[in-house]
């Protein structure tokens, strides 16, 4: 098929550091390519991909101080996608609801991943304007605030096999890996990991937009002894840091849409001690690639259990269940669907 994929721009593809959209939309591009597909990557020019690159602009919009304005990058690289509508079997976009008005209006087929939360009151009021246009889920529990949509399916992440695997060493400490924000919980995995004297390693990036609530509620606990604040952290350095983990704390507060790092973890083969937040229940498999917890005591307790956990069990259910390939015949099948002119409703995959 020929297939167009619009990534977002704030990051390349894959990102060079944090991006989890941008992450998924590179293994999802790579897999297609790869299954044989004729596909092209609307993105940053800094991206990396085999697919056909249509570089919207020259630097990722984060890496480039200069951009005062990044929604007009954006609507001039759907005009583009829309001048080119015509050479696609089926386009597929990952940055919300900026195409649909242009998408909706030409007559390839189409459809939009979101991938993030829709509990705002203004996304049910945007995303039910374009209430007829195909939408899938990266989670079930992401559909609920909207849940009339014309949702065609729900595809959970996968990434390549091989880009992350478990390292034959020790483990030392807890890992908290992912971003820095009140809804990311850094400052109850800060407090388990004191309550279970434990080591705490945080890799994690800080945006400009959570800066204020960094320096006031984070920073004072980092000068705790059990705390090591090691910032961003690449592909190439996630396989040690995960590996070296008992496991990783993902106390969440919020409706997580799916939560990357917990696939992270496990195709390092290490457990996740979660909060039963968002589309937690569907990623893991409780007391098999860890515990699913309702609050800190019982994250605490759940520290005594898991030595009796098999990490090569989960690197195995990461196998079954997360890899870019059953990520991309998913959709494949979901492309070949809208081609065709249907509108059957799938359910998730991955489980």
């Amino acid at each position: 098929m020929r297939i167009a994929q619009i990534a977002p721009l704030f990051e390349a593809v894959p990102p060079k550091l944090y991006g989890g959209t941008e992450r998924v939309v590179s293994s999802l591009t790579e897999e297609l390519v790869a299954m044989g597909h004729d596909v092209t990557l609307f993105a940053s020019g800094d991206s990396v991909t085999g697919a056909k690159l249509a570089a919207m602009r020259a630097q990722a919009l984060r890496l480039d101080p200069s951009v005062k304005d990044w929604v007009a990058h954006y609507y001039k690289m759907v005009e583009q996608v829309a001048q080119r509508a015509a050479e696609f079997d089926v386009i597929h976009s990952h940055i919300d609801y900026f195409p649909l008005g242009l998408l909706q209006r030409q007559g390839t087929p189409f459809l939009t991943t979101l991938h993030g939360r829709l509990d705002l009151p203004e996304f049910k009021m945007i995303y039910e304007t374009y209430g007829d246009t195909p939408f899938v889920s990266i989670s079930d529990h992401q559909r609920l605030p909207i849940p009339s949509l014309n949702w065609v399916g729900t595809v959970l992440h996968g990434m390549p096999k091989d880009r992350l695997k478990p390292q034959a060493v020790d483990q030392h400490y807890f890992a908290f890996l992912g971003r820095v924000s009140p809804e990311k919980g850094l400052d109850k995995a800060i407090r388990i990991a004191a309550r279970a004297g434990v080591k705490l390693k945080v890799a994690a990036k800080v945006d400009s937009a959570d800066r204020a609530y960094f320096e006031r509620e984070i920073e004072p606990l980092l000068s705790q002894g059990h705390v090591e604040f090691v910032g961003e952290i690449s592909d190439s350095q996630k396989p040690d840091f995960l590996s070296q983990a008992h496991a990783l704390l993902f106390p969440i507060d919020w409706p997580e849409p799916f939560g990357l790092v917990m696939i992270e973890a496990m195709a390092c083969g290490t457990p996740v001690i979660a909060f039963r937040r968002g589309s937690v229940p569907e990623v893991m498999d409780d007391g098999l690639t860890g515990f699913i917890v309702d609050n800190e005591d019982e994250a605490v307790a759940a520290v005594s259990r898991i030595p009796s956990l098999d990490r090569q069990q989960v690197r195995a259910r990461f196998d079954e269940r997360f890899t870019a390939r059953r990520m991309a015949e998913d959709y494949v099948g979901i492309y070949e669907m809208l081609a065709m002119g249907g509108k059957t409703q799938l359910r998730a995959v991955g489980a």
